[in-house]
């Protein structure tokens, strides 16, 4: 599995929490994989995983005795992190080639940066080298007043 890391220049506190990603299957060709394939390949697995979540959201949960407990003991007993009053939340639907293409983008733009195993990648065409256990970070940079 694929670590993926999330950190901002000037923070100490990673912008999320880490998550792991299946790496990319053999492309079929037999080519190198580049960076861009990498990058987009890590948004469609993120998009899915937000669907996944966003599905299991919809449905009625049932809460165990420890778990409202639990709950009752943080100050909050919440089935499934919504409002009862107000329903279920809507669907989002998230067109998954926009994502990737407003990733790439925002890449190509200079708003992130992206590292494997502590070495950076500046070109989206960039072939990049993965091992079992490879960590990928995101740096989101930030820009200076006036500049």
């Amino acid at each position: 599995m694929l670590t993926i890391t999330g950190k901002a220049i000037g923070r100490r506190r990673p912008l999320f929490e880490d998550f792991s990603v299946p790496p990319p299957n053999d492309r079929g060709d037999g080519g190198p994989l580049t960076l861009r394939e990498l990058i987009a390949h890590v948004v469609r697995g993120e998009v899915a995983a937000f669907e996944e979540r966003q599905e299991a959201r919809r449905l009625d949960r049932v809460l165990s005795p420890q778990q409202i407990d639990e709950a009752a003991a943080r100050g909050k007993v919440d089935a499934a992190g919504r409002d009862p009053k107000l329903g279920p939340a809507p669907k989002v639907d998230v067109d998954v080639e926009s994502a990737v293409a407003v990733a790439l983008e925002a890449f190509i733009d200079g708003l992130y940066l992206v590292a494997i195993d502590g070495l950076e990648y500046r070109d989206l065409d960039a072939i990049v080298r993965l091992e079992p256990d490879s960590r990928l970070t995101f740096i989101r940079l930030t820009f200076l007043a006036g500049a």
